[in-house]
């Protein structure tokens, strides 16, 4: 045999420390349980009077020698149960007997043991020996030697032991199995004479059995998975290949005994790897397309010619055409021709086709019967495989091979099954491509928002248009958020890659957003947060590396840019995050990797704003940053996706230039007019290979009337005089009924921060869609709502407030926080934002 393949670590490399059984923990003892030589020993006369104590005796049960030499057994060891015979006879004989006892401890317990009563002859004093172990240690010894007695005689793994001379001193039942001789034929015999033509086919060290064995008797280093390749003594016409293991033995003094051999017959993996090999070719060939015919005639190029000399592949129609097979049996199925290879001019066999591409088989054939009973047909140099994928059968794969002695033996069956297995695989995924798209395209409709609700501080339009059947579902997406304050959240972003993977990621990092920005965080720290998401999932999902293959019909690649038949697996992200304040008229933006926002401003005036870029989300590193504009009532925003401004037929640049001039020319117009006519202008009819959202809002502001603030001191006297200001605004707004609840949130709110915060204190009510009330302070902790016990004096105002309020929470501003609150209009009270 040609040499085996390397060990991933060179056996030839030495262990870095010699363990011995004398070195290592008490389990390595191998002694047996009764060994005179370390077992606690009582000799007793013939009275049963103790004569003799061993020191392991006294160790094991506490008693010194003094203490019980001279006295009877009973004072260290409780009577044995007289044992009993057959009916009628007595008691049973036991001489030698070992017996389950309990032994009394010097200190008064009790210590399970076992004895041996070993009865002495010769007359003198000395009538019986207690030999005692205790009981536990008894049974580990006895699965010790179970274990010793299991590698001499049942063990599949070759044991044998040699001596300094190298000469055979020992080896157990499989060993002489190999050989076919027992050991006493040929104990004593050296190593090399046992395997005359033996060679060791590891790469890097010695060839020969002495050349080891003299290297492990001489150093003491062991070595593990050599390749030793010989013939069997008892089977000389076969070449065999082990894998062989050496280490050293010595005594407890160091005194070297020898060496022993562990051998593993390996022969039959080593001669799969031919077919392994096979196997691989197969994998690097088959499925690398989303093509049908292309993956067929895959599996007909790797058989022939090292496999068979003939190969078709027949598939059903509505497989090809993307439909669903039916289960069971297919013999009334339509199938077509769709790859064929041979080695000859004029293949073997029945190859009938019809006009229509259909394939045809005569009565009787091997192919007929396999459509008829569902399974692998093998008649006579024929082997008919069904494609199989899910219980659901898609066509057949038939090799073939010229007439003569050569036959598909039970290896080669199983070969074909799993080529025909990779073949059925390859043709499933891409019949599965179509549907998968589609339902790509439905998850990602329904992750993107359908309806966006009324804001008071935006008007909004958007419009989403999915990339083209090639390409495949992307990742792109936008949102509005509202947030405290009467404040929006606008964000709009693009997952890098297609299909469900970027659509699932979508709509992951979507909802993130959305919970992140409910949590009133900053545009940058909350793009900071979303980073960090995208850079776990990349470590948990790493990107399988591209493949060079063939698309489909002679294309270069595959649907989505893929490797394989799978969907791309998303690598990153891009977002803009933007939140506006219809109160101060004040919009903050960041972006990770994103293009800027256009705004046009109420003059008519276009700009793009230069954001500080940021990284792209899941690169990491970098720091991600804010600015801040001041965005007068009707301004015009855009957020977008670079799949609008990008294409083919021009850069990002001239796409940019075509937003300005569509958003200027008529900035009056709607919004949903402008949603139109920027997607006519920029992604006119037909295909395109990227994805596209559109995301158009209106700034707007909140009247004078409809916000109230105040500044107060921190002193306690400041939550009487906010509850007399609330007071006072609500029944200016005609809204007496929120006053007592409002109060008592007022005087919480105020409490709290003058107690816990600092000042100064400002209040703020806002008559939005909701009533909202905010008290800012210079303090940076937040309270929290929790459950007081009976002896708290305090704790219970603020689970009081969240009973009386819709929402709560906390803003962090940089000269402090925010604890808000929204409490909703009596029924039939008109909100503001509405009158408006």
């Amino acid at each position: 045999m040609d040499g085996a393949e390397p060990a991933a670590v060179s056996p030839w490399l030495p262990a870095k420390r010699r363990r011995t059984a004398w070195s290592a923990t008490d389990g390595a003892d191998l002694r047996g349980p009764f060994d005179i030589a370390v077992a606690a020993t009582a000799v007793l006369a013939g009275s049963g009077v103790v004569i003799g104590w061993s020191p392991a005796a006294e160790a094991l049960l506490g008693h010194r020698a003094e203490e019980v030499v001279g006295r009877p057994a009973g004072v260290f060891l409780e009577p044995a149960p007289t044992p009993v015979g057959p009916a009628g006879s007595g008691p049973a004989p036991g001489p030698d007997a070992v017996a389950g006892r309990t032994a009394r401890h010097a200190d008064g317990r009790a210590v399970p043991v076992v004895v041996l009563d070993c009865p002495l002859t010769g007359g003198g004093p000395a009538a019986r020996i207690l030999v005692i172990e205790e009981a536990r240690r008894a049974r580990e010894a006895r699965s010790r030697q179970a274990m010793l007695h299991g590698l001499a005689t049942q063990s599949p793994l070759g044991l044998a032991i040699y001596d300094t001379d190298l000469r055979l001193s020992w080896a157990n039942a499989a060993h002489d199995h190999e050989v076919g001789r027992p050991l006493a034929e040929y104990r004593g015999r050296p190593a090399e004479q046992l395997y005359p033509d033996g060679a060791f086919q590891t790469v890097g060290g010695p060839r020969t059995l002495n050349e080891v064995m003299r290297r492990v008797v001489d150093s003491g280093e062991s070595y593990l998975d050599l390749h030793f390749l010989a013939k069997l003594p008892s089977d000389p016409r076969r070449d065999h290949l082990w894998s062989c293991s050496y280490y050293r033995l010595q005594d407890e003094d160091g005194t070297v005994l020898g060496v022993c051999e562990d051998a593993f017959d390996i022969t039959d993996r080593h001669e799969a790897q031919s077919r392994l090999s096979l196997l691989a070719e197969a994998g690097r060939r088959i499925g690398i397309t989303l093509d049908v015919p292309a993956t067929a005639q895959a599996i007909a190029d790797v058989a022939v010619p090292d496999f068979a000399d003939d190969v078709t592949v027949d598939v059903v129609r509505a497989v090809v055409e993307g439909g669903e097979p039916l289960h069971g049996p297919t013999a009334g199925h339509d199938l077509i021709r769709v790859a064929s290879r041979s080695r000859h001019p004029e293949p073997p066999g029945p190859r009938t086709v019809a006009p229509d591409g259909g394939a045809a088989y005569p009565e009787g054939s091997p192919q007929l019967r396999s459509l008829s009973s569902g399974g692998r047909v093998l008649d006579d140099t024929t082997l008919v495989v069904p494609l199989r994928s899910g219980g659901r059968t898609m066509g057949l794969v038939s090799y073939r091979r010229a007439a003569g002695p050569r036959t598909f033996d039970g290896d080669e069956v199983a070969l074909a099954d799993e080529l025909t297995a990779r073949a059925a695989l390859g043709i499933d995924n891409a019949r599965r491509y179509t549907r998968e798209r589609t339902a790509a395209l439905t998850l990602q409709r329904e992750l993107l928002p359908e309806y966006l609700p009324p804001q008071s501080a935006v008007d909004v339009a958007h419009r989403y248009l999915p990339a083209d059947d090639l390409t495949g579902v992307g990742g792109d997406w936008f949102d509005v958020i509202p947030l405290s304050g009467a404040r929006v959240g606008l964000v709009v972003g693009d997952v890098v890659g297609h299909g469900l993977a970027a659509a699932a990621t979508m709509g992951r990092l979507r909802t993130t957003v959305e919970a992140l920005a409910t949590l009133d965080m900053a545009p940058d720290e909350l793009l900071t947060r979303l980073d960090d998401l995208v850079g776990r999932t990349q470590e948990a999902h790493p990107q399988p590396a591209p493949s060079d293959g063939a698309g489909p019909a002679g294309g270069t690649g595959t649907p989505g840019g893929a490797a394989g038949p799978h969907p791309e697996v998303t690598t990153g992200a891009t977002c803009l995050y933007a939140v506006y304040d219809p109160v101060s008229r004040h919009c903050t933006m960041a972006r990770a990797g994103h293009l800027p926002p256009a705004i046009v401003h109420p003059d008519g005036s276009c700009t793009f704003p230069e954001l500080p870029p940021g990284p792209p989300l899941g690169l990491g590193g970098l720091p991600f940053e804010a600015r801040e504009f001041d965005l007068p009532v009707g301004s015009l925003l855009a957020l977008f996706t670079d799949g609008l401004v990008e294409s083919r037929s021009h850069d990002i640049e001239q796409g940019l230039d075509t937003l300005a001039r569509v958003l200027c020319g008529r900035a009056g117009a709607g919004l949903e007019e402008l949603c139109d006519r920027a997607v006519a202008e920029l992604r006119p009819p037909g295909t395109t290979p990227d994805d596209t959202a559109l995301l158009l809002v209106r700034t707007k502001a909140l009247d004078e009337d409809r916000v109230a603030a105040w500044d107060l001191p921190a002193e306690p006297a400041a939550a009487g005089r906010a509850r007399e200001l609330v007071t006072a605004r609500l029944e200016t707004w005609g809204l007496p009924e929120l006053a007592f609840s409002c109060e008592l949130v007022v005087s919480e709110l105020v409490t709290n921060a003058v107690r816990y915060a600092e000042g100064p204190l400002q209040l703020r009510l806002i008559r939005d869609r909701t009533l909202l009330c905010e008290v800012a302070d210079a303090g940076h902790t937040s309270p929290h709502l929790r459950h007081s016990t009976i002896d708290d004096e305090g704790g219970r105002g603020l689970f009081i407030v969240a009973q009386l309020v819709s929402r709560w929470g906390t803003r962090y501003t940089p000269s402090g926080k925010t604890i808000w609150t929204e409490q909703a209009f009596p029924t039939g009270t008109r909100p503001a934002s509405d009158a408006a």
